[in-house]
Order: structure tokens, then C-alpha cells, then sequence
């Protein structure tokens, strides 16, 4: 997305906020905050859509989503950097967008009483950042020229994994395994999966 149509698409989520009430916008950023407080698994927008409705407030789907991502990102942001409410009040101020003061109030009082829960989540998850597995392929191989192996003529599986690292970065791995150690993963493999779904 070009940098113009990216900061066109904040102004007008920043717009949007500003036109809610102050009741209807704390509401919307405790849902943002019980997510990043790991209270919930995620934002339910529709809950959040219902709510802006009872309340008078008419927002498309798109614009609905470009203001939860605006909170997201903006308290996501500030429990990373464990800004207190007055530096994430003066930031949002730098925007260039005029906040009214009552908006404000609310982000600052919100932020004040559960920033540092945000903090503490930021940084537990940052800690428990693990890769997530994509997708995996193999192949049967026959090893008949080697420097380093003693026994050739003997098979062999290459594993390649595609990973999505903690950063979003996809990246892959691969490497070679007997038959014995292929089997033996299989066999783990199973007992992880098996494991999973009693979870």
C-alpha cells in the first residue's frame, strides 16, 4: 500500500473515532484492551458493530475494521514502548489530527488504569514468540557418493519445513534423516497431534 493511501486510510479511521462519544469509544477500546490484556482470543467486531449501532453510530464494515486496527495498533504500540497515558495522549496529539479533549480523556483514563497489563502481556508474548509451522514436504533419497558416510546405498528422508517466524517472516529448514530417526519422528509426530486434539 503506498505510504499516501496508508496515512489517508489512519486519517480516516482517526476521524471516525473522533466522531464517537465518549462512551461508545471507551467501549470499543475495552474490547481492544481485554485482546491485548489476553483476556480474549481476539476483537469481535461484529459485537463491536452491534454496539455502534444501538448506539446511533453508522460505520461500513471497512471502516469498522480500519478503527479496531487503529486501536489495535495504537495500544499494541504504547504497551510495547510502556508509554504512560500522558506520552500516548501527547503522541496521538503529534498525529495531526485535532482529537477532541473528551476523546482524549478517555484514552488517557483507559490507558492510565490498564497500560501496564498491556505492558505486561506485550512482554510475556514477546517472551512465548514461537515459530508456527506451514507447511512440510519430504523425500526418500539414496545416498552413492559421499566424503564423510561409510555405508552408501543407504536410504535416507530430506525434511523441508516452511516456517512463519515471531516476525511474520517466512523462512524455510530442511534436513536429512534415516529411515530409523524418519520413523521415529512419524511416530512423535502422531503422539503431538493426538495430544493436540484433547486440548
Amino acid at each position: 500500500m503506498p505510504a499516501a493511501e496508508e496515512t489517508h486510510g489512519v486519517n480516516k479511521a482517526v476521524d471516525n473515532i473522533c466522531k464517537l462519544s465518549p462512551d461508545v469509544l471507551a467501549d470499543a477500546c475495552q474490547h481492544v484492551l481485554n485482546h491485548l490484556q489476553g483476556q480474549t482470543q481476539g476483537v469481535d467486531s461484529a459485537d463491536i458493530s452491534d454496539r455502534f449501532q444501538r448506539a446511533g453510530v453508522a460505520l461500513d464494515h471497512e471502516a469498522l475494521q480500519n478503527v479496531i486496527r487503529f486501536l489495535l495498533l495504537t495500544f499494541r504500540s504504547a504497551g510495547k514502548s510502556n508509554l504512560s497515558a500522558d506520552d500516548l495522549v501527547s503522541r496521538l496529539g503529534e498525529g495531526g489530527t485535532r482529537w477532541p479533549k473528551a476523546s482524549l480523556q478517555v484514552l488517557h483514563g483507559l490507558w492510565s488504569e490498564q497500560g501496564a497489563l498491556v505492558h505486561t502481556q506485550q512482554e510475556v508474548q514477546t517472551i512465548l514468540s514461537i515459530s508456527q509451522l506451514v507447511d512440510m514436504q519430504w523425500k526418500l533419497g539414496m545416498a552413492v557418493s559421499s566424503d564423510t558416510c561409510r555405508s552408501l546405498n543407504s536410504p535416507y528422508v530430506t525434511l523441508l519445513l516452511k516456517i512463519v517466524e515471531p516476525s511474520g517472516q517466512i523462512c524455510q529448514r530442511s534436513f536429512e534423516m534415516t529411515i530409523p530417526q524418519f520413523q521415529n519422528f512419524h511416530k512423535q509426530f502422531k503422539e503431538m497431534a493426538a495430544a493436540m486434539e484433547t486440548v
